[in-house]
């Protein structure tokens, strides 16, 4: 019997883990590229031009604003995040359990991919759309006075949603929400485990675990390709989680008129408003998240999966 196929007889690693080595990543994570999104969030509403860029936009945050606005709406970005990395590692897994063979335990690409893409759908509508739309209110305030801000905080903010706009307000834009998610994630955890195998030769339960440094090249580049492919359903699901019911008639009706609109109103390139800031987001996150999980995960690898001798 092959190493590889005796590997396949040997306990896998719980979801539970993947969930919390997810968890931890996605903590620190938040705490570092919080201002990042806050630049990205401001680059996709800005519809007449007042930031030249990322630097412009960031030293104009800071000066009329103060430095601790690159930080607006942490609590629900690093919660929202802590919960996604979450659900997204732990509902994965069982994906990925689901669609491994029966009879040698292998996993397909395809069957990765479609487990990626059901953890993002998942994560999409359970966490990632209601704390975004909080997030991205509390984030196009601007303002220097806190008693002039409509939102006073997360809860504050919420609870306005639920009030002038139903229930259903958290959930705006949950449409390019599920699609952007779902093709991220198919993309990443197939891609992540691609370069683990082309870069450092290594396999999911072979007991070895990666340095952090290879961790963090390997979800820098899973975390690259995404962004460009979702730019779109990014710039829509920010575009349709801004705007609230309170001037009246709603100016995106969905995620086809509001792709329709703003390539009508502003151009083809208004589509990938804020890649370069989700670029400098995304890619490092995941390079940060994967560098924290996958110590985590090699952890619990070589104390409960390699106990006995191969």
């Amino acid at each position: 019997m092959s190493q590889e196929s005796s590997n396949d007889k040997k306990p896998t690693i719980p979801p539970y883990m993947k969930a919390i080595s997810g968890s931890l990543g996605g903590a620190v994570e938040a705490s570092c590229l919080q201002p990042i999104d806050v630049i990205k969030t401001r680059l996709q509403l800005d519809r007449s031009g007042n930031y030249k860029g990322i630097i412009h936009c960031g030293s104009t945050i800071v000066r009329t604003e103060g430095v601790r606005a690159l930080w607006k709406g942490l609590t629900p970005f690093a919660t929202h995040l802590t919960l996604k990395y979450t659900l997204r590692m732990g509902s994965n897994a069982v994906f990925q359990s689901a669609f491994k063979d029966s009879e040698t335990g292998k996993l397909s690409n395809q069957g990765r991919l479609m487990s990626g893409f059901g953890a993002g759908v998942l994560e999409a509508l359970a966490i990632v759309t209601p704390f975004e739309v909080v997030k991205i209110r509390l984030q196009q305030q601007k303002g220097l006075s806190p008693e002039l801000l409509k939102y006073k905080g997360p809860i504050h903010c919420a609870r306005t949603i639920i009030r002038e706009e139903g229930v259903l307000g958290l959930w705006a834009g949950a449409a390019p929400t599920v699609m952007r998610n779902g093709t991220n994630q198919a993309a990443m955890f197939t891609a992540k485990n691609a370069f683990d195998v082309l870069l450092w030769k290594k396999h999911e339960g072979d007991g070895r675990v990666l340095q952090p440094w290879q961790s963090m090249i390997s979800g820098f580049l899973a975390g690259t390709a995404g962004p460009v492919c979702t730019g779109p359903f990014d710039v829509v699901k920010t575009r349709l989680m801004a705007q609230s019911r309170e001037g009246g008639e709603l100016k995106y009706k969905g995620m086809v008129h509001a792709i329709r609109t703003i390539y009508a109103e502003e151009g083809l390139l208004a589509l990938w408003k804020g890649l370069l800031p989700r670029l400098m987001r995304i890619p490092p996150g995941q390079a940060i998240m994967w560098a924290v999980a996958d110590q985590i995960i090699g952890l619990y690898e070589r104390r409960h999966l390699h106990i006995a001798p191969s």
